[in-house]
């Protein structure tokens, strides 16, 4: 029967799950962590071709036509821009855009209006978040929820045209003249309520810092944060940085949970409280890509561009730098609640507060060391590994006298000795290829971002077709509506997109998953099931199909207690819902 259970010292530095200090090292694998030829080919060809004849009709039915207003059919420069919606972008980025693009200073066209001030009525639960949140509950594939929300995000901006012409590349201002647009994400309120009621730590969750006369400064007292040491800190112009508020607060989490689908990639956050009249850090750049929302108050932003070819899309954060450093700013502008700024690694910043007014902010980074070096610097050692196991010119010496005519202080020479060797290692670098395990590492970076993602949000339809909507429960001194079994006429999915893996290691398959992982930054072990090799093809249909439906006496299994015995046990384990509640 079924049974239920359930850094440094930055701006944009997190600790925890907002952004991590450590370089993936490559694991060792066996030449089993390739894929199992567990099937026959014509039965995998013949799953393949059904699964991908099933995810058709999938998409036929329910994404929306090029008519309908979800397609969002960009009638103008960037789509659907609204009334009072401005966007903003750096001067090299405008000369990338379409020539209607607005930028501040500019006349708006008859359609667009200035920004009406939000009614006072206007609360936190009615705010365009809140808004966005609620349809994102409506929406049954959690692939889709993850594109609306990003969509949101940069709106009015096309996500195509952000991904395809300015990401990785410029930074970009969205400025909307809403300042009601992120209302309920997270407030200053938030953030007293948190120093009164959570085990908030100086250090490890909260940083008071300042910069005065050049000079950056950390006033971290040991112990709890509690708020008189913190509004203390305030009061004498430190910055407050709350790192990893996604621990804490419901709403963040599901901001993050929802947009790391989108990035494929770890997504963290960090919130910065600054007083009037102050700057809390030093000019730097990062090594994420940054996304900034106003939430309140002001602040005035100076970004640059890279200084030099190496510090583009850096690898590791920069050191402090100072004001002599610096040339002119790519984009110099003052952020106000509801606006947005974006800007890639390496892309020098810094923030101050000015106007009597304080400030706070969230920045959400992602991106983190998620490079097609990275990715190489795994493969290579693997291929050459391979490469040597299974070729003998990889293991043929070398000639005797190579040291005579190669090393640096032979690079000048024109030995024709030096120039045949240069071509042998030319010859077997390009043969790597052929060796390379590219499957294999794909797979390992996915198990990598399995355990860094946060656990999934449900929505309310999610959480009523799988195991922690079943109606068990105890009443009467016993548990009572206990035994709701799957069948074989069962039609189920996984849960969300992207919430499982199926890696193989040592000649086992695994599955990893997120459903167990917790809100603060690897605090569990990597979490799996193992796979058995004649459900192996079962599970990889369940993986590919989502979020079409799937019978399980249809589970290419060779025996019906090997399609209940999976089917049950992702069930069980909160990775599967059903079509209809179970009963």
């Amino acid at each position: 029967s079924v049974v239920s259970h359930l850094g440094s010292g930055h701006d944009l530095a997190v600790r925890g799950r907002g952004r991590l200090r450590r370089r993936r090292q490559p694991q060792p694998h066996s030449g089993s962590v390739l894929a199992l030829p567990l099937r026959p080919r014509k039965i995998r060809r013949q799953l393949r071709r059904s699964v991908a004849s099933r995810m058709a009709a999938l998409r036929a039915q329910t994404l929306p036509s090029e008519d309908s207003e979800d397609s969002r059919v960009e009638s103008t420069p960037y789509g659907h821009l609204g009334p009072a919606e401005l966007l903003e972008a750096s001067p090299a980025a405008r000369s990338m855009q379409t020539p209607r693009t607005l930028v501040e200073g500019q006349t708006p066209p008859a359609r667009l209006v200035e920004a009406q001030t939000p009614p006072a009525r206007e609360l936190a639960w009615d705010s365009p978040l809140q808004r966005v949140l609620a349809e994102l509950n409506r929406i049954p594939s959690s692939r889709r929820r993850a594109a609306r929300l990003f969509e949101w995000l940069i709106s009015p901006m096309p996500p195509d045209h952000f991904y395809r012409r300015l990401w990785e590349r410029e930074a970009v201002l969205v400025r909307r003249q809403d300042h009601a647009y992120y209302q309920g994400l997270f407030s200053t309120a938030d953030l007293d309520s948190m120093l009164r009621h959570e085990e908030v730590q100086f250090g490890q969750h909260l940083d008071a810092a300042r910069y005065v006369n050049g000079r950056r400064e950390t006033l971290n007292p040991p112990g709890r944060a509690l708020p008189a040491a913190a509004w203390a800190l305030y009061q004498a112009g430190c910055s407050l940085r709350l790192l990893c508020p996604q621990a804490f607060s419901t709403t963040v989490w599901q901001f993050l949970a929802v947009l790391q689908e989108q990035f494929g990639s770890m997504a963290g956050s960090n919130v910065y409280l600054t007083p009037p009249n102050s700057q809390g850090f030093a000019p730097h750049y990062d090594d994420i890509e940054a996304f900034v929302l106003q939430l309140e108050g002001r602040k005035l932003w100076r970004v640059y561009r890279p200084r030099v070819p190496t510090e583009e899309l850096a690898l590791t954060s920069s050191p402090n730098f100072s004001q002599d450093d610096l040339g002119e700013p790519v984009l110099q502008t003052v952020l106000e609640p509801g606006d947005l700024l974006y800007f890639p690694r390496g892309f020098i910043h810094q923030a101050e507060c000015q106007d009597g007014a304080h400030s706070l902010h969230l920045t959400l980074s992602t991106y983190q060391r998620n490079t097609w070096g990275d990715f190489l610097e795994a493969v290579l050692p693997l291929a050459v590994q391979a490469a040597m196991e299974e070729n003998v010119e990889f293991r043929r010496g070398l000639p005797r006298d190579f040291m005579d005519y190669m090393g640096a202080q032979h690079s000048d020479s024109k030995d024709p000795r030096r120039t045949a060797f240069m071509e042998k290692v030319r010859v077997l670098v390009a043969r790597l290829g052929h060796f390379a395990p590219v499957d294999a590492v794909a797979d390992q970076r996915a198990k990598d971002f399995i355990h860094d993602s946060l656990p999934p949000v449900l929505t309310d339809r999610e959480r009523a077709l799988s195991v922690y909507g079943l109606p068990i429960r105890w009443e009467a001194g016993e548990p009572v509506n206990v035994g709701a079994q799957l069948t074989t006429e069962t039609e189920v999915h996984m849960l969300q997109d992207g919430i499982a893996r199926l890696v193989g290691e040592g000649g086992h398959l695994f599955l990893y998953y997120t459903v167990e992982n917790s809100r603060v930054y690897h605090l569990e072990e990597p979490k799996c099931l193992e796979i058995y090799p004649q459900q192996a093809d079962a599970m990889e249909l369940l993986l590919r199909s989502y979020p079409e439906f799937v019978r399980v006496g249809d589970l290419p299994c060779d025996t019906v207690e090997d399609q209940l015995s999976l089917a049950t046990m992702l069930y069980d384990k909160g990775l599967l819902l059903t079509k209809m509640p179970l009963s």
